[in-house]
């Protein structure tokens, strides 16, 4: 497994990934397949830039050269909100589900997170019930604090997302498995 930002070359990959993601898992993402999918390249390329100071950046899993994969991350500019930044996107293919590559894309977030001056805190949502992916931030030193009732409105009606942060100041960089390394940045 091969854990790398994005790179704008990558932005045809990571468009069939996510919309893979947003059709089989409606309830999880805030935005739809359908709305994705009438977005020009160029509109997932302007998610890749390849600057250390751009306001997001995307890290993906690539399993025998393939894209298996991702999460972003956005950081805050405002002056009083920039030591915060944004989880959002992380998507996992069913087929490697269980193998670590959700906390090892997790890990890689928060890193590019700590690359960042100022930064201390990350944000992230949770649909409500989705049990795997709570855990998995749980445990990867997420903690919740409070719930947004009907955040989005699903094929069910509607569904509440849970909010959790981390302290990266709490939260010792994961060293023991090797990412910094196995990371490349544009």
């Amino acid at each position: 497994m091969n854990i790398r930002r994005l790179r704008r070359a990558d932005a045809a990959t990571y468009r069939v990934l996510m919309l893979e993601g947003y059709e089989r898992h409606r309830d999880a993402f805030t935005a739809t397949a359908a709305e994705r999918a009438g977005l020009p390249l160029s509109w997932w390329e302007a998610r890749l830039v390849e600057r250390p100071d751009a306001d997001e950046c995307v890290i993906g899993a690539w399993e025998a050269g393939r894209l298996v994969g991702v999460a972003g991350l956005r950081f805050e500019r405002r002056p009083k909100t920039r030591h915060k930044a944004f989880v959002y996107g992380m998507y996992v293919q069913a087929a490697v589900a269980q193998r670590g590559i959700g906390r090892h894309l997790v890990g890689a977030v928060l890193d590019a997170a700590r690359e960042r001056d100022g930064v201390r805190v990350v944000q992230l949502t949770v649909t409500e019930g989705n049990r795997a992916a709570e855990a998995l931030y749980r445990r990867c030193g997420f903690v919740p604090f409070g719930v947004e009732p009907l955040a989005i409105s699903t094929d069910a009606g509607h569904a509440a997302k849970l909010h959790l942060w981390l302290d990266l100041d709490a939260v010792p960089r994961h060293a023991s498995t090797g990412l910094e390394d196995a990371i490349t940045h544009a």
